[in-house]
């Protein structure tokens, strides 16, 4: 990844070094955080993801499990992503939208810690070398 991609964050595509979180974040100290893992692919009508969808709600069940309620839509967060993929010119990429707790305190109760959100896309070769 090079420091001139754009990180969708908080409901606004940032520049790479300005997508920063506070050291009292309640996920650095507890891990409170959910994510997926999703490709797009190269196709001749620009980048397919796959099963956008399905990862969007699995994301947000995610989330439900932690009681961490996702500030946007799930229609938000699939525009979101296909939005950061073309900012970045993308054809095939990784993509790795996360929810997590903010800074709100040192408290293992992560209640009053609010919900952000960035979403990542980075070029990414064959997971397992070679295809």
């Amino acid at each position: 990844m090079t420091t001139q991609n754009q990180i969708w964050m908080d409901g606004s595509l940032v520049p790479w070094d300005q997508a920063t979180v506070h050291v009292t974040a309640h996920a650095m100290h507890y891990g409170s955080s959910v994510f997926e893992g999703i490709r797009a692919y190269d196709t001749p009508a620009g980048p397919a993801v796959f099963c956008l969808g399905a990862h969007v709600r699995r994301l947000y069940h995610s989330a439900k499990v932690f009681r961490m309620e996702i500030p946007y839509t799930p229609a938000e967060m699939e525009q979101a992503i296909v939005d950061t993929i073309l900012a970045n010119g993308h054809k095939a990429c990784y993509v790795r939208p996360l929810a997590f707790r903010s800074a709100g305190g040192l408290s293992v109760n992560p209640n009053g810690c609010p919900v952000g959100v960035v979403i990542v896309t980075m070029e990414w070769g064959s997971y397992l070398g070679s295809e």
